[in-house]
């Protein structure tokens, strides 16, 4: 597993890196996830408490499937959300998951959080998603934030289904969880759903400008 966790380590790197670059980690929120192995299931997430705009040695934790760290005399602790993690690496074929607390998605989940869910429609990006038809249609569902994480992942797990590999899902005034296939792929499918938050944000405050004038 030496190889293969060092390799998926680079990964997880990487993409924190890049999302670090985008001041998408206020205050040490957020989480990152990457697989490792699928039998027995291990994934390295990220040790809580850790300012993510630094890169260390001890940015990940190597975890189980129940969320518990495989190395012994490990110290550190994971993500304090790691079990939401530990259901999508139980219930899909997704291979990575991130999570982070921007301005555009938060807004948009207190504004369509009594909906339920928010659908943007026509937008380019959308195949990004693996929409590709005209004016595709995709909606990203939201869900509430209980302070009690086991009744938060409770509901995240509603929305995973087996033999999924990329998907998303709002947190209300929390943040947004991503997950694909690969680093690559989640991070793709992140950048995506960010670029329609903040787009459709702009975009309604343009035309409710435009009505007032």
């Amino acid at each position: 597993m030496g190889e293969t966790k060092s390799k998926r380590w680079q990964e997880l790197a990487e993409v924190k890196r890049e999302l670090a670059q985008r001041d998408w980690f206020f205050g040490t929120s957020g989480n990152l996830s990457i697989k490792v192995s699928d039998d027995p299931i291990t994934f390295l997430v990220t040790a809580s408490g850790k300012d993510k705009r630094k890169e260390t040695n001890e940015d990940f934790v190597l975890v189980d499937a129940q969320g518990q760290p495989v190395e012994p005399g490990e110290t550190l602790r994971p993500s304090a959300e790691t079990l939401l993690h530990t259901y999508l690496y139980e219930r899909t074929n997704a291979g990575c998951c991130l999570h982070v607390h921007t301005i555009d998605n938060n807004v948009i989940s207190e504004l369509y959080g009594d909906q339920g869910e928010i659908r943007f429609k026509g937008n380019e990006i959308i195949k990004a998603l693996g929409y590709w038809e005209e004016e595709a249609e995709v909606a990203l569902p939201i869900i509430e934030n209980p302070a009690h994480i086991p009744h938060l992942a409770e509901q995240f797990a509603a929305h995973l289904s087996e033999g999924n590999e990329s998907g998303a899902v709002l947190i209300r005034n929390h943040g947004i969880t991503v997950w694909g296939k690969t680093a690559f792929e989640a991070k793709r499918v992140l950048e995506a759903y960010e670029f329609l938050c903040s787009y459709h944000l702009k975009l309604s405050l343009y035309q409710s400008q435009l009505i007032r004038s």
